[in-house]
């Protein structure tokens, strides 16, 4: 199992468009992802769960990963949060 943190840098957070680009792009491994703060984690997997986690900038994002191609996985987002969010 694999887990990365950042705090979002863009204005909006993770609003809709960013949301909908984790999801899709989360879709694409095989490994359970999942994504949230400590207070409440969603499967990365599901748009609307992600954008129901209004997290704002400032706020500090966790994503975890089990499975398979979880090292790729892990490398992958750690990379798209610093560009998209």
């Amino acid at each position: 199992m694999r887990e990365i943190t950042y705090v979002l840098k863009a204005p909006m957070g993770l609003h809709g468009r960013p949301a909908g680009l984790l999801a899709g792009a989360a879709g694409k491994y095989k490994c359970a992802i999942e994504v949230g703060s400590p207070a409440k984690m969603v499967n990365a997997k599901r748009v609307i769960g992600v954008m129901a986690l209004t997290l704002k900038q400032g706020n500090e994002v966790t994503m975890t990963f089990d499975g398979d191609d979880e090292e790729a996985a892990a490398a992958f987002f750690a990379d798209f949060l610093e560009k998209n969010v």
